[in-house]
């Protein structure tokens, strides 16, 4: 599989939706993540990240601008003992219940589909990253629930497991293939790109090449895999 530039997967689509990316940072000494959110309508644009608990929730930047809560206000992102689960909607607390209850992340989301927002039925993408620090290791994977070729009738379910993540090398996953009406959804493989630079380097990276009229909000993390410690960035649009 070809490792691509993150710069450029980001630069080159003015409508990639929702994205997630995990890996490795260069140095191998951390698990990396980042989420981001992005909108065309007032309704999606009107939003920040804010900290909530370990992780972050999504909340409206103007209340009274706010006119359907139901898909775009959740928990993006929880952590479960040493377990980072982000997502981009509410299934982050079925899976977070799932595993707490034993059952694996995959598992969590067998009751769970695709968004009901015909007709684009965005995917629902998820990942769970689980760093060890007794044994200096962790692993990722990452889920797409979505439609069958826009057909609502039928859920297709991938899941991609990375139990050994190589040093500077990371997956990104988004909702839709690009801009569209209706939105067409991701295809393939989670993309392997590049991991470069520490967290206020990769957060920049990342929130500069979004395209600045549909970008809303941008969640990274830094876990040292050697302690579970983490640094946290958040960047909103709307300050």
């Amino acid at each position: 599989m070809e490792l691509r530039s993150l710069a450029k997967e980001l630069s080159e689509n003015t409508y990639p939706g929702r994205g997630i990316v995990v890996g490795c940072s260069e140095d191998g000494k951390h698990a990396v993540m980042a989420y981001f959110i992005m909108g065309r309508s007032i309704n999606s644009r009107n939003r920040v990240f804010v900290e909530y608990e370990e992780g972050i929730r999504t909340q409206a930047f103007d209340p009274e601008k706010l006119t359907d809560p139901s898909l775009i206000i959740y928990s993006p992102v929880r952590v479960l003992g040493n377990k980072t689960i982000v997502t981009n909607g509410d299934q982050t607390d079925t899976i977070f219940d799932g595993i707490r209850n034993g059952i694996s992340f995959e598992q969590a989301l067998r009751c769970r589909e695709f968004e009901p927002d015909a007709p684009n039925y965005t995917p629902r993408i998820s990942a769970v990253v689980r760093v060890d620090p007794e044994r200096n290791h962790f692993r990722y994977a990452m889920s797409i629930l979505k439609s069958a070729y826009g057909n609502p009738d039928s859920c297709l379910r991938y899941t991609f497991g990375f139990k050994i993540p190589v040093k500077g090398n990371g997956h990104f996953i988004h909702t839709y293939m690009h801009d569209g009406n209706p939105l067409p959804s991701f295809e393939g493989e989670p993309k392997l790109v590049g991991m470069k630079g520490d967290i206020d380097s990769f957060t920049k990276m990342i929130w500069d090449n979004l395209n600045e009229e549909n970008k809303v909000s941008l969640f990274t993390r830094y876990i040292e895999i050697a302690t579970g410690k983490y640094e946290t960035r958040i960047v909103n649009k709307n300050q």
